[in-house]
């Protein structure tokens, strides 16, 4: 797996610190993994990875289905522990959080550190700062694209 970005690795640690999690993926909403921590082999993290997107994706289609919206989180949780599905907007993508947590920590908690983290990705996340500059070579490409998205073209 490849060096994690500065930007995903700091949030993540703190998540890990806080929030006592075993497991834990970030990924995308096609499942390509970001980050993970705790899992022993590959073939665990794509596998879990396919199945955590699909699930948030079947969730997303039966929200959509009853008119509900958004379903928000998957939560699973069993004698032993539990696993929670997160899905976060990050830009015009969707991210999603899989972790897997045990009896020496809470579901809140869980989900209260995740927030957090998910908040400071999506801040210092490239291009989410709003004082980026625009190059004067690329002003005007800018300036279309905002026009075209503003008025959904």
């Amino acid at each position: 797996m490849r060096a994690l970005e500065p930007w995903v690795e700091s949030p993540l640690t703190e998540f890990l610190a806080e929030s006592s999690a075993r497991l834990v993926l970030l990924m995308t909403s096609s499942g390509q993994v970001i980050a993970q921590h705790g899992f022993t082999r590959s073939l665990d993290v794509m596998s879990v990875a396919a199945l955590g997107a699909a699930i948030v994706a079947s969730t997303g289609e039966l929200a959509r289905v009853m008119d509900a919206g958004s379903l928000g989180h998957v939560v699973h949780q069993g004698k032993h522990g539990g696993v929670l599905l997160a899905p976060f907007p990050l830009g015009e993508k969707i991210w999603i959080g899989l972790i897997v947590f045990g009896q020496d920590t809470s579901l809140g908690l869980v989900q209260v550190f995740f927030h957090t983290m998910a908040k400071q990705i999506r801040e210092a996340a490239p291009g989410s700062r709003s004082d980026e500059q625009i190059l004067a070579e690329q002003f005007e490409s800018e300036l279309d694209r905002s026009l075209r998205r503003l008025f959904g073209r």
